[in-house]
């Protein structure tokens, strides 16, 4: 059903009509009320949800139509009659007694919506809602959104898309919303209402298909469920989207953080036409800072400003190379349009001039910048050069000058015969240095590359390590940053100095630099600065391993800056507690091997070794697996590549044992055939004195394995697996991110319901879902807000129990939803009672298992055990008596329980010796309460006249004498129940029978 204003004559069949009152009917004669007959309803209601984004906010409408105009203005809206009546009444009170004084139609239009948008302007101003750079439209969705799906004002709304959802062989056109912590679709098609509502924190996978029928099709997977839209007039753009959204919960789970909008991006201009949101911009902004971070290799805090086609003379060739020139707050960077022809990174602290040159047809356009280090760079073919100049010039300004300079790269001169092939490597850089630029702003080019896989010389190797990786510029930028964290880190010890101490003798211990107190010390001093500057991270094994690496080719403080860009950069998640971003490569490495090795991968499979090997292998760069001379080429490639080579070199080392390895009949065979190979690769170029090798554990009768030249294996990985493609890697990551953090998430669920499942009454099914609604209630605090950080409730270092930990306003809301105590006004007093008699350590938090324990006697317990939790939970015998008769307020026998209360309070009465104080808890308990409402952690002191005290055991047999109280606390409790509709509640704002949280709810319209 809907309202609309139309003409006074046109009236249905069937119809309900309201009429202005007659002082408004003369001036707004055009404006009547109908309700529209079921059977046309339907179709309208239908044409409304596939036709117009913005129909079917509620089902009762006021809208205004101006004279000769097919335009209706939504004036207001209601989901009764009752509602939409007071909004006609209002509106006759306080809009059409002034309308009289207008003499034409034009002023009456102009003064209506005037005095609505005013209206809004005035709520807005008065709720302290902030104007914000939403279209127009874009709000109307936000509203609709927020109402057909009950989601607080806090959750944002990102996009929303026309799509079909498919429900079996059925599909249903509607509407799909985006929003930060929710995937939620809505239909209304003949006179059936359909929702769906899944949290981006459940997906465990997210997949865009192609089937026959239909080519484009986006499949939602969660634990339970399989979900199924299409249709989508631009579904690269929605699922692009819902990636993003899903590795943001993804985040979360991982880091306990919520989201935060940019609200520094630019405005759009007023009469923008695109229906987007602010924070989709936000959202395309992060994206594309993402990919040009990882393009250039630059801080991880650096934002794109933005990016134009262009062209750059590079003078090595002699040619104007076609590409893209970005810009961001500290940096300009270059990169051609044909992959690895050239590529060019100027931190704007290195920029001296900056200048128009003069434009010729040969030249349009023309900028030229100059360095400190006296390269000039041409750029041309710009398409808005003073806007780009007025850019860099403002980003200029706000660059300071650091004392941090770039040094020149120069190796030693060798002049022993056995060395000859180390000085020529080097004397190769020096011509390319001369060629194509030396330092942080050299032209990158195919030729740079080939020179690394060809070896970087040992004295270049650090300084060339700092540049390839980025951590040149995060070390320019951060002048007496690591000494500042040496010195704070000193004398400080927690878990991660415990394990940083007992892993620096285990790292390159053969390796003379380790072998005594000098090395040591400074690869302590790294490590520890790290985990002060990262917690989160802390100490890993392994960092020990590529640390100590590190310190052999670099400096102290660069070699934590190359650790820096390894652990936040260049290998994202590897070393966290949970090994997480090792574990999704793993998963990554083993689809590249079902694709690119498919006659060994069944094998693999079947004999487990894949995920043995690649932990390793990953962890360490080949490391701890191979030869240090010939690994630390293996780290040079890495360095300029990135983890490609790691993955090509890893499917390289398989393919070369594939007779082998399908030969073997166990894991351990195999892990035996891939040592001793990985134990032959060699480097006869090296210049460093053999180094024992503790992963060569072969015995003396076995023969040795013919040697593998390590360059050799490097140019065999590019030209068999150089198509990987990092794009293509970045994909596959994010799909075995979802299903690594799922089943780490699934492995802590499991481990905590296996060791509680013994304390209390409850059912392995019922401890995983509440462990997960306990979960979910935490994380939804990180995004919707709560009285106490959510970072500081959540530390990972505690036992799996004792990890995620609830406030009183939370303990609350779960209080209400489970608790079968919690009834009417006296619910939120309850809580606190039995929240404070829950956390014994008084830090006002309570954990998963201290939250079991008391509901576990509540629902499960005998009826002593009930008793004697209710009893425990009130200092006074007033609290005890006035919790009993507010707890039956909705009982259907609450008749005969509050005459039952009385009696047994009379009987306590009696029994109870007048004068004496009732004291269950020590007094000092009461005072100790969390942020509860008032009269909540206090008794009634004084009512009754004096002190007096019963005891357990006499309330227990007071109550027993009255087989209504008997049979009320004796009932049994379905938890299962409680469980779902408390999902349901948290997931849609109200409560709806379903089986599924996850499961599409369909109610008749």
């Amino acid at each position: 059903v809907w309202l609309c204003l139309s003409s006074v004559s046109f009236h249905l069949k069937n119809s309900l009509t309201l009429k202005p009152s007659p002082v408004g009917s003369s001036v707004f004669h055009h404006c009547v009320f109908i309700r529209i007959s079921s059977s046309v309803g339907l179709l309208v209601g239908t044409l409304d949800v596939v036709l117009d984004s913005s129909a079917r906010v509620a089902p009762y409408r006021i809208l205004y139509q101006a004279p000769d105009s097919l335009v209706y203005w939504t004036i207001a809206c209601g989901c009764s009659r009752k509602e939409i009546t007071e909004h006609w009444e209002w509106l006759e009170q306080n809009l059409l007694q002034t309308l009289s004084i207008f003499e034409n139609e034009n002023d009456i239009n102009t003064f209506v919506r005037g005095k609505i948008q005013g209206i809004i302007a005035e709520y807005n101003k008065i709720n302290g809602i902030k104007e914000d750079d939403d279209t127009e439209k874009f709000k109307e969705a936000i509203v609709k959104f927020h109402k057909l799906f009950g989601m607080p004002e806090e959750e944002k709304l990102v996009n929303y898309y026309s799509c079909s959802y498919w429900k079996g062989k059925v599909p249903r056109q509607g509407w799909v919303y985006l929003s930060i912590n929710h995937l939620c679709f809505y239909s209304f098609l003949m006179g059936r209402e359909a929702k769906l509502v899944i949290r981006w924190v459940d997906i465990t996978q997210l997949e865009k298909n192609a089937t026959l029928l239909f080519p484009d099709m986006i499949k939602v997977s969660t634990r339970s469920s399989e979900h199924f839209f299409s249709v989508f007039l631009n579904i690269s753009e929605t699922f692009k989207l819902m990636e993003q959204l899903a590795n943001i919960a993804m985040r979360q789970l991982l880091d306990n953080e919520g989201f935060e909008q940019d609200r520094s991006l630019p405005k759009l201009k007023k009469k923008s036409p695109k229906k987007v949101s602010a924070l989709k911009r936000d959202l395309d902004a992060r994206a594309k800072s993402e990919r040009y971070r990882a393009l250039f290799r630059l801080p991880k805090d650096e934002k794109l400003d933005g990016h134009t086609d262009c062209t750059l003379w590079t003078p090595f060739n002699k040619m104007h190379i076609l590409g893209q020139m970005f810009v961001s707050t500290n940096y300009i960077c270059f990169t051609s349009k044909e992959e690895n022809l050239c590529s060019l990174i100027i931190p704007l602290r290195e920029v001296t001039i900056v200048e128009k040159a003069d434009s010729s047809s040969v030249l349009p356009s023309p900028l030229s910048i100059s360095t400190k280090n006296r390269m000039t760079f041409l750029f041309a073919n710009l398409k808005d050069r003073d806007f780009l100049v007025q850019r860099i010039s403002d980003f200029l300004q706000q660059t300071t000058s650091k004392i941090y300079l770039d040094k020149n790269i120069s190796g030693s001169y060798i002049s022993s015969d056995d060395e000859a092939k180390e000085f020529l490597k080097e004397q190769a850089w020096k011509i390319h240095f001369a060629e194509y630029g030396q330092g942080v702003c050299m032209y990158r080019t195919e030729k740079t590359r080939d020179l690394v896989l060809k070896g970087i010389p040992e004295s270049m190797r650090g300084e060339l390590w700092l540049l390839f990786s980025g951590a040149i510029n995060e070390m320019a930028t951060h002048p007496g940053y690591y000494e500042d964290l040496v010195e704070k880190s000193m004398g400080k010890y927690n878990l991660a100095t415990e394990e940083i101490e007992r892993d620096l003798h285990r790292s390159l211990p053969e390796h003379p630099a380790f072998q005594n107190e000098m090395g040591i010390a400074a690869l302590r001093r790294v490590l520890t600065a790290y985990a002060f500057r990262n917690p989160n991270i802390g100490y890993c094994q392994a960092m020990n391993i590529v640390t100590s690496v590190l310190l052999l080719y670099a400096k102290e403080e660069e070699a934590f800056w190359l650790l820096v860009a390894l652990c936040e950069r260049m290998l994202p998640d590897y070393y966290n507690t949970r090994v997480v971003g090792a574990l999704v490569d793993q998963g990554v490495f083993e689809e590249l091997a079902r694709d690119y090795i498919p006659q060994l991968y069944d094998c693999m499979q079947d004999l487990g070794v894949i995920s043995t090997i690649s932990l390793s292998w990953f962890l360490t760069l080949f490391l701890s697996v191979m030869p240090f001379e010939s690994a630390v080429v293996v780290v040079d490639c890495f360095f300029c590549e990135g983890i490609k080579v790691i993955f090509q070199l890893a499917l390289a080392v398989l393919e070369a044992n594939v007779d082998k390895l399908l030969n073997c009949k166990d894991d351990g065979e195999a892990m035996t055939v891939l040592g001793r190979y990985l134990d032959s690769v060699t480097n006869k170029d090296s210049t460093l004195p053999p180094i024992p090798h503790l992963h060569s554990l072969l015995s003396d009768d076995v023969e040795p394995y013919p040697e593998v030249d390590i360059f050799r294996l490097i140019r065999s990985s590019y030209e068999k697996f150089g198509s990987i493609r990092a794009d293509l890697i970045e994909q596959m990551r994010f799909k075995q991110r979802l299903k690594v953090i799922q089943t780490l998430e699934d492995t802590t669920k499991r481990n905590v319901v296996r060791t509680i499942v013994t304390e209390t009454s409850f059912t392995i099914d019922e401890l995983e879902e509440l462990y997960a609604l306990f979960k979910a209630e935490h994380l939804t605090s990180c995004y919707w807000g709560g009285n106490s950080n959510a970072t500081e409730r959540h530390d990972p270092s505690l036992p799996y129990l004792e990890q995620y930990r609830i406030d009183f306003e939370q303990f609350k809301g779960m209080f209400a939803l489970l608790f079968p105590w919690a009834c009417g006004t006296h619910s939120d007093i309850l809580a606190a009672r039995l929240f404070r008699l829950l956390d014994e350590n008084g830090d006002l938090l309570i954990n998963f298992r201290e939250f079991v324990s008391g509901l576990s006697a509540a629902c499960h317990g005998d009826l002593t055990e009930k008793l004697k939790l209710l009893y425990k939970m009130h200092g006074q015998f007033i609290e005890l008596c006035k919790t009993m008769y507010n707890m039956f307020s909705e009982d259907p026998n609450e008749q005969d329980l509050y005459h039952a209360t009385a009696a047994v309070t009379s009987l306590l009465l009696e029994i109870g010796e007048v004068g004496k104080l009732f004291s269950i808890q020590p007094p000092n308990d009461t005072d100790r309460a969390p942020s509860v409402p008032p009269g909540a952690a206090q008794g009634f002191p004084g009512q009754l006249g004096g002190d007096w005290a019963i005891t357990f055991e006499q309330f227990l047999a007071s109550l027993l004498t009255e087989p209504a109280l008997v049979r009320y606390f004796d009932k049994p409790v379905s938890m299962m129940a409680r469980i779902t509709n408390a999902k349901n509640i948290r997931m849609r704002g109200k409560p709806i029978t379903s089986a599924s949280d996850y499961e599409i709810s369909t109610m008749s319209g």
